[in-house]
């Protein structure tokens, strides 16, 4: 994380003159931060009033946008899975990473006309990152319902031999079918059990078809078996064999369930991948705009909060500083000293002018 303390003084004969104070102070001698102009046009100021509502629903869209942001980002992380070394690259601002989206930064004109009441572009952020995250929660829930139900197939297909799905293990041969009178069952038995099961198989039922088992598969932990049987025997051979610690699968061989399950999982799969392209671009493009306008916000409540504080006419230089965090403690320091004829009521970090901290990934 990098964090920027965005700040905003009264300009003294020129706000030229504020940006090389601060300059001097922070940069020039002792590098406490590096430090960029932060560009905020010639707003509407519109009534006393109109400022004061605006300052706490800014601050509450604020919060709001942040967290917009960062669940588009979260998610971009989840969608990527195993490539989640590429979520920076992916993470950016009008094509370019953060940081300097944020120390270059300009008003976008076209998606936030100047002309507009401060109110107005409020609303307009608002009702964007409101749609953003609707969508967001609308694809997030598809494609997550999409991939858990690829997830559950692929468990079914994984895991220990007294669990998961005999159908990619078996095949038509290892089964006596339709018959009328024999069936063939699949056991699980430990590998500590095998002497144990060739010895008592064909004895743990009376109609067991003798030297009828084969192993099938082996895991890590254990084999299977089939048996084959009379079908009038099935009851009493599952108890036998519970008792003798063997596992009896209930598994019937069945052609056309066996390949629909294989088509779903391919569909699944298949449905994954289509849309897995759409939905990182999808993340891509908002968590751009989304980032932009949380940046068009702060930028509100500098302007806000700054004619509110230092009054009219419009006379203040909002400067971007990111700090050195070796010495932060300092710069705190610097900046008190540099402001505290300010009125320290006004101040939110320590008594400082108006500052809003950015932190970015």
């Amino acid at each position: 994380m990098t964090e920027f303390w965005l700040i905003s003084a009264p300009g003294e004969k020129t706000c030229q003159q504020t940006w090389d104070k601060m300059m001097a102070a922070t940069s020039r001698t002792n590098n406490l931060s590096n430090n960029n102009k932060f560009n905020i046009p010639d707003l509407k100021v519109g009534t006393l009033d109109v400022l004061v509502g605006l300052s706490d629903e800014l601050a509450k869209l604020d919060t709001f946008v942040e967290s917009v942001v960062k669940k588009v980002a979260q998610y971009m992380a989840d969608v990527l899975e195993d490539s989640r070394d590429k979520v920076q690259e992916n993470l950016l601002a009008n094509g370019v990473d953060l940081v300097t989206y944020i120390t270059r930064f300009q008003w976008d004109m076209a998606k936030y006309p100047i002309k507009q009441s401060l109110k107005n572009i409020s609303e307009i952020i608002s009702k964007q990152i409101t749609q953003i995250d609707n969508d967001l929660k609308a694809r997030a829930s598809a494609y997550n319902n999409l991939k858990g139900n690829l997830q559950n197939l692929e468990r079914k297909n994984a895991g220990s031999l007294m669990t998961r799905s005999l159908a990619d293990i078996v095949k038509k041969e290892d089964f006596v079918l339709d018959s009328e009178y024999l069936v063939t069952m699949l056991v699980v038995v430990s590998k500590q059990g095998y002497g144990d099961w060739q010895k008592t198989y064909e004895t743990l039922a009376e109609m067991v078809v003798p030297r009828s088992t084969k192993l099938l598969f082996e895991d890590n932990d254990n084999g299977l078996f089939s048996v084959t049987l009379f079908r009038k025997a099935v009851d009493d051979f599952k108890h036998k064999a519970r008792e003798n610690k063997f596992t009896v699968r209930d598994f019937y061989y069945n052609e056309e369930e066996m390949k629909a399950d294989k088509e779903e999982m391919t569909r699944l799969s298949t449905d994954k991948k289509k849309q897995f392209g759409p939905l990182v671009r999808w993340l891509k493009v908002n968590f751009s705009e989304a980032f932009i306008a949380w940046i068009h916000i702060k930028a509100l409540r500098v302007f806000v909060e700054s004619v509110l504080r230092y009054g009219l006419p419009v006379n203040f230089q909002a400067m971007l500083l990111q700090p050195n965090k070796k010495n932060m403690k300092k710069l705190r320091e610097v900046l008190y000293d540099l402001y505290k004829h300010l009125d320290s009521s006004a101040a939110i970090i320590d008594a400082f002018p108006y500052t809003v901290k950015i932190s970015v990934m």
